[in-house]
């Protein structure tokens, strides 16, 4: 949010929402913990009681998420627990399963004996996880992709109107505003790392066309 603030102005008060947030995915009410206590942690601005429970949370989490990968079911396996799963041969596991949401630990339970041993919110936390997971590595690779082709330049004749996912509030900000880099369009008030991919795509598309003559 500083970061957003302070490169893009405050005339925009919508793009504090964090339905409207820079890496909206991650910014999810359930993991303020995980994002912000190893900050307060380095800060000093975190009890021992608070770190203490934090770091046997995270261990917890990750023991959990451990036995869950560590499970290698086949589609025959699953659809005699009552799972509908595509009959490929494919074997598949429990984290990975998780992130269809008409799985749960419960569906799981003949697979892991010691399911009641794992604390309710603990469980709770590792299927939100394996939810957003697929996204949110998507994201990343989206982010730095970005990253890499800040530099990419941007013709003076590139015409925004041309991509139909821009909102056209965007499109007429862009046209204004005539960044030359992608590093430039990035700090137009509005621009999102979604909108950034697309502008992205749209260039990779004409050096194509260009280079093929």
């Amino acid at each position: 949010m500083i970061d957003d603030l302070v490169t893009r102005g405050v005339t925009e008060p919508y793009r504090m929402f964090t339905s409207r947030a820079e890496f909206r995915l991650s910014l999810r009410a359930d993991n303020a913990d995980q994002r912000l206590t190893p900050l307060g942690i380095d800060l000093g601005c975190v009890s021992e009681t608070r770190r203490c429970a934090y770091s046997e949370k995270m261990e917890a989490m990750s023991a959990d998420r451990t036995e869950l990968e560590a499970l290698s079911l086949s589609p025959g396996e699953l659809a005699a627990a009552g799972m509908n799963v595509n009959q490929d041969g494919a074997r598949r596991n429990g984290f990975a399963l998780l992130s269809h949401p008409e799985v749960t630990f419960e569906s799981l339970r003949p697979f892991l004996p010691d399911l009641d041993s794992i604390p309710a919110d603990i469980r709770e936390q590792v299927a939100r996880d394996a939810l957003y997971v697929t996204y949110i590595d998507r994201q990343k690779h989206d982010v730095e992709a970005m990253r890499r082709d800040e530099g990419h330049e941007i013709p003076q004749d590139f015409d925004y109107s041309m991509l139909p996912g821009l909102s056209t509030e965007l499109k007429l900000k862009l046209s204004r505003a005539q960044p030359r880099t992608l590093a430039q369009a990035g700090r137009v008030e509005g621009m999102t790392p979604a909108a950034m991919t697309l502008v992205l795509a749209r260039l990779r598309r004409d050096d194509r066309k260009r280079a093929a003559g």
